[in-house]
């Protein structure tokens, strides 16, 4: 496992001992989650349980409907 220094200002290190605390995390770990969340490839989980929530969301056809036919083509 590699270690890391890091510098930060003194606000944001009391934000980050904060945010650790509320997580009931150390620092070290709050940082590491922080980052893996970063780098995932994969969408959060918080977002992948948002799908289909939106009720009032229109679905592909409802979208489409205010368009009217196509003209009919000219033949060649």
């Amino acid at each position: 496992m590699g270690q890391v220094t890091i510098y930060l200002e003194e606000d944001i290190e009391q934000k980050m001992i904060n945010a650790a605390k509320s997580a009931h995390l150390s620092k070290s770990k709050w940082i590491a989650k922080v980052i893996h969340e970063k780098v995932e490839n994969e969408w959060p989980q918080s977002v992948v349980e948002l799908a289909g929530t939106w009720q009032d969301f229109p679905d592909i056809d409802e979208i489409r409907s205010y368009r009217g036919k196509d003209a009919t083509r000219e033949t060649l």
